[in-house]
């Protein structure tokens, strides 16, 4: 089922918010971590509620490098870092 052209926008915004506080967590704890553990290990938490499309994850992965949560590995792209 693809997550936003039937999900209304309030649920949309409440699962934004799901996506990223399990990312954080994941991230907090493993302080490292490569795109496709990430995007597993979130599915995987998130299951019980729904499943996010790997295109969300990323999104939602990619606002929070912006807000400074995440960056990017230097040496490899695929790999995050949480920044306390």
């Amino acid at each position: 089922v693809d997550g936003s052209a039937s999900v209304p926008l309030s649920v949309e915004e409440d699962r934004r918010h799901l996506l990223e506080a399990a990312i954080v967590r994941i991230m907090k704890a493993r302080k490292v971590l490569n795109h496709n553990d990430l995007v597993a290990e979130v599915t995987r938490q998130l299951s019980g509620r729904f499943v996010p499309p790997p295109q969300f994850v990323k999104k939602r992965v990619e606002s929070l490098i912006e807000r400074e949560y995440l960056e990017r590995d230097e040496a490899d792209r695929r790999v995050y870092r949480y920044m306390a």
